[in-house]
């Protein structure tokens, strides 16, 4: 079993989405896990339900749920639900019957899942010695985003498996189109899915997976022929 991280360096970037395709192209058997949700009544669906929708073959597992729109802490905080501890999410882990363990973070690389002690997903990533795509977005902004994610990610010892832009507009303005070529820079462009892509059906995201999701996760994605089309339109 192999476990592979998805963060992002916000909330709202994709992340998700871009869980949800790798799942798609995956060969291998594979669990999407989530440790925590947030934001959500206790009867709703979630993330893991998105991805399911989206790549029915695929496993989920959701450890702990708090309603509130909040970073895991302080969503615990408020709810009075007892925060996860590494040991459960290792458990979690072990206990999932894949090949392949997607780990879907909460907001960005060091929002906090507990208080007492501190533990950020990063911290959960060097528990489960796993690598983690880096899920961001094109807008203006992303340069200082991206750069002090993937610093924090370095520090720690953790492998970025690549950069995917979660959500590129159909209408990119002056900002994206700039900003791709800068983001290439700061790491590997492993990917950029259209946004939009919640919406579509298994089959249809899985082929728009595979166009935008590079050879190391099973798609045809090209960095350099995607940002020379971009840069013709500058």
């Amino acid at each position: 079993m192999s476990v592979l991280g998805v963060t992002g360096t916000s909330t709202g970037v994709g992340k998700t989405i871009v869980t949800a395709a790798v799942a798609a192209l995956c060969p291998d058997v594979v669990t999407v896990l989530k440790p925590a949700q947030t934001g959500l009544p206790l009867d709703a669906a979630g993330d893991v339900d998105e991805v399911k929708r989206l790549v029915p073959h695929v496993e989920t597992m959701e450890l702990v749920r708090y309603p509130d729109p909040l970073a895991p802490a302080a969503a615990a905080r408020r709810s009075g639900i007892p925060t996860l501890s590494p040991a459960e999410v290792l458990e979690g882990i072990e206990e999932a019957d894949a090949d392949l363990v997607l780990m879907e973070g909460a907001g960005g690389l060091l929002v906090r899942f507990s208080d007492d002690p501190v533990l950020t997903f990063a911290d959960l990533l060097v528990e489960a010695q796993a690598p983690a795509v880096l899920v961001t977005s094109p807008a203006l902004g992303t340069l200082n985003h991206t750069a002090l994610t993937l610093e924090a990610m370095q520090r720690r010892g953790i492998e970025c498996a690549g950069l995917v832009v979660g959500a590129w507009p159909e209408r990119p303005d002056l900002a994206n189109l700039m900003n791709l070529h800068d983001l290439r820079l700061l790491a590997p462009l492993a990917g950029v899915l259209p946004d939009g892509m919640a919406f579509l059906q298994p089959r249809s995201f899985e082929t728009v997976a595979r166009a935008g999701l590079s050879p190391r996760f099973g798609g045809e994605f090209d960095a350099d022929r995607f940002v020379a089309r971009v840069e013709e339109l500058l």
